[in-house]
């Protein structure tokens, strides 16, 4: 049998790794925008957006951004996180959570992983802070919280700024508590294969009023408008440094549109996730994405693990020559060249982020999938096992 590239298969996938869940009320509200001929940047819809948001999470206030990266960037730059400062975070994480570090002059303290949610163990906190060390970003992977709760925990008895990168998990929750109204800050993302997508946009929750009005400002070129900018006939006043990091009016009428039905999306994540954990927990060599107990996971990402990298290469093979869409989320950014380069990370030990990142693999999963890519996903593994 010839084996077909990856570039080969492209754009001819029977089953993509990801579908965004999309209706008429979507393009009823885009619409409608479109057609009023104004205000399709700093119209009411950010406003609108914001307030359901924070009510969605229970948080007190939210400010909507360009992305997931700027929504962190613009929060570590709020809480005055800087030079000669260290951030504890996780190798097993996308890079912008490191990145966004250093944006801000500061230096990224890579952390390892627990084994039951891959997010940060709070366990090996104590141990890698020091003197410079000021902040905590923790990551929920794939749609369900890490050990918010024992980290916060950590967080407050060492009086550190606990800011969690949420990217992936919005309507997630433990112990009931949404993810949102936990952590000192929590950013997230709407970029393409998130539960909520607006294509890309992010947004910060938060319950300090002080931190929010300065992401608002940092987001708009450190300006003060009393009216609306593009309404405004008079000078504006520019208060402080600022960057371009506003959400435009018609990719929050999307996020409006998609917060309304995030529930039933997330129900129908959970369906199929259920129903796939069903079937492929007759094959003894994978082992399930199933929640700690008090974790709502709503499976952002399906992501399964195999006993060793050589079987996950060779299963995540066999299912690119099925025409199925499958990848590794993540591998350790400490080990990308860029880290290694600059922060000498190549023999940094993180026994658990490398033994995690090489077992892990994501595989399609989206809320209106048919039973008969299900069935084809499903048939593909079986048989890569009984060969």
């Amino acid at each position: 049998m010839a084996f077909l590239s990856y570039n080969d298969l492209m754009t001819d996938w029977k089953i993509p790794l990801y579908k965004v869940y999309t209706d008429d009320e979507d393009i009823g509200i885009i619409t409608k925008i479109i057609k009023r001929g104004t205000f399709w940047a700093l119209g009411p819809e950010i406003l609108e957006f914001e307030n359901a948001l924070k009510n969605y999470v229970n948080a007190d206030y939210c400010a909507t951004l360009n992305s997931g990266t700027s929504s962190l960037h613009a929060t570590l730059l709020s809480y005055g996180i800087g030079k000669n400062d260290e951030v504890l975070i996780p190798s097993f994480s996308f890079v912008s959570t490191a990145n966004s570090v250093l944006f801000v002059d500061s230096t990224p303290k890579f952390v390892d992983i627990e084994e039951e949610t891959f997010g940060l163990d709070p366990t090996k906190i104590s141990e890698n802070i020091s003197s410079k060390t000021k902040a905590i970003i923790p990551m929920d992977y794939g749609g369900q919280s890490c050990k918010i709760l024992e980290i916060q925990e950590q967080a407050k008895n060492h009086d550190l700024i606990l800011i969690e990168d949420a990217a992936e998990s919005l309507g997630s929750s433990v112990n009931n508590k949404k993810l949102g109204e936990i952590s000192d800050a929590t950013i997230f993302s709407f970029c393409g294969n998130k539960v909520l997508t607006t294509g890309e946009g992010g947004a910060v929750v938060t319950n300090s009023k002080e931190v929010i009005e300065k992401i608002k400002l940092l987001r708009s070129h450190g300006r003060i408008d009393p009216t609306n900018y593009f309404s405004n006939p008079e000078e504006s006043s520019y208060i402080g440094l600022g960057y371009n990091w506003r959400m435009s009016s018609i990719t929050a009428a999307l996020g409006i549109s998609q917060l309304q039905k995030l529930d039933k999306i997330i129900q129908l994540r959970q369906t199929h996730a259920n129903d796939l954990m069903k079937h492929l927990k007759k094959i003894p060599e994978i082992c399930l994405p199933i929640p700690p107990q008090g974790n709502n996971h709503i499976y952002q990402m399906f992501t399964i693990r195999l006993p060793t990298k050589d079987i996950r290469d060779k299963l995540h093979l066999h299912l690119t020559n099925k025409q199925i869409f499958s990848k590794v989320y993540f591998n350790p950014i400490h080990k990308t060249q860029f880290y290694k380069t600059k922060f000498n990370t190549e023999t940094l030990s993180l026994p658990i982020t490398q033994q995690v990142s090489d077992q892990v693999l994501t595989l399609p999963l989206y809320p209106n999938m048919e039973s008969e890519e299900k069935n084809y996903l499903l048939s593909s593994i079986f048989e890569f096992f009984e060969n």
